[in-house]
């Protein structure tokens, strides 16, 4: 018998993925690792918390203020929120320093894995997002939410991402992505990292799962399934795990938004600036911050944790051909049995995205289900690719650690 979901959710922020077990490179192989110098004086795009890309045109300001006040906006019942959801509003995940960064909520998954027919979705039973609200119409019916699929055998919860700077990694291109995959370990190093794709073949470098392609993607789902509004996409209204609706719980007409409203979202998140570097203006604390960039590429984190990736041709010139200083190679890793919960599309269970970096000074809680109370800690968890890193973390001298820890912190 199926049970209603329910989650005490605690204060939470986005996702550590961890210094996995990245193998150790001499300089000739590690072609991305910046000098401390070097790094201060081509600082990456950025600017205040929630501002725009520096670079924007008045036409591309005009969608990135026209969005943000979408994305604030609470939407009711009668506008067509629900009758499932999670929120009414983008904000009301994405708040915490400021809009486009992280909140307090979780996003359920249950899947069915098996290691010879891989991941079921379990989309027909609403398994990719399993919704913990419902209208007071609704739940007059005695419905207040969806029930995890009997036939799933692992439930995983993944707090909320920031959103700041994504439109530059979505102008990363495709094979500079591609370019760092090696799924059968031919370089020997215990890595094997791999890019999840779609079913057209394109690499899908958000979600923790690789689920997503694309922004568009990323926020089109987030309307339909964390706030109940149905897309031209998407026009048809789904019940509780994907049955029936009851009869006129659901006033609005569909789709409930159009295509407008979700082009000027999207450009809300493209254009958002990456948050700026915690960089200290003391000279010692910011050789001891240099001295922690230097062990975190001695220890090998950055064969995973690529410092920067450099954007393509763009038509939008504040994206076009620029550095974006992510910490992440965007391919999917084995971070072990512990950590293992929900599988992705092309994801098993214990597989995550290289986790990005880049404002983790924000952040509170980590890993991707916020299990971790800081980033040693995360660190300590992980296994699997990860565990020659941790290890090598570990045996480092007490102020060592700190060094490189005090690094992480002005990300």
């Amino acid at each position: 018998m199926r049970t209603p979901l329910v989650f005490i959710l605690p204060v939470v922020v986005l996702t550590l993925a961890g210094v996995w077990g990245c193998r150790e490179l001499s300089p000739d192989q590690d072609a991305t690792a910046p000098v401390p110098d070097e790094r201060w004086r081509d600082a990456p795009v950025g600017a205040q918390m929630g501002d725009p890309l520096p670079g924007l045109t008045e036409e591309e300001l005009a969608r990135f203020h026209a969005g943000a006040a979408l994305f604030r906006r609470i939407f009711t019942p009668e506008e067509g929120l629900g009758p499932l959801f999670n929120e009414n509003s983008c904000n009301a995940c994405h708040t915490d320093p400021v809009d486009g960064g992280t909140g307090d909520q979780f996003l359920i998954r249950a899947t069915t894995w098996d290691s010879v027919e891989g991941c079921d979705l379990l989309l027909d039973e609403g398994g990719d997002n399993i919704r913990q609200r419902s209208t007071p119409l609704l739940a007059a019916h005695g419905i207040h939410g969806d029930l995890i699929p009997e036939r799933a055998n692992a439930v995983g919860q993944f707090n909320v991402p920031f959103l700041f700077g994504l439109g530059l990694v979505e102008a990363i291109p495709e094979e500079a992505i591609v370019s760092r995959e090696d799924p059968y370990d031919r370089r020997g190093d215990g890595i094997t990292g791999r890019a999840s794709r779609d079913a057209q073949g394109r690499v899908a470098r958000f979600g923790r799962k690789g689920q997503m392609v694309s922004i568009f993607d990323f926020n089109e789902e987030a309307i339909r399934l964390e706030m109940g509004l149905t897309t031209p996409l998407h026009p048809d209204e789904v019940g509780q795990n994907r049955g029936p609706l009851p009869e006129g719980v659901d006033p609005a007409p569909n789709p409930e938004v159009d295509m407008e409203t979700l082009a000027l979202l999207t450009d809300f998140v493209r254009f958002l600036a990456p948050l700026p570097r915690d960089v200290p203006s003391d000279p010692l604390q910011r050789a001891r911050v240099d001295e922690g960039e230097r062990v975190f590429h001695e220890i090998g984190c950055t064969g995973c944790h690529v410092p920067y990736m450099e954007t393509g041709p763009s038509p939008v010139a504040a994206l076009d051909r620029q550095r974006i200083y992510l910490y992440s190679d965007l391919l999917l890793h084995d971070l072990g049995e512990a950590l293992a919960d929900a599988c992705g599309p092309q994801a098993a269970p214990s597989e995550l995205r290289t986790e990005m970096l880049m404002g983790l000074g924000r952040r509170h809680r980590f890993l991707h289900d916020s299990r971790a109370f800081s980033v040693s800690q995360a660190i300590e968890m992980h296994g699997g690719e990860a565990a020659p890193a941790r290890d090598r973390f570990l045996a480092l001298p007490l102020d060592r650690q700190d060094a490189l820890l005090r690094f992480l912190d002005t990300l």
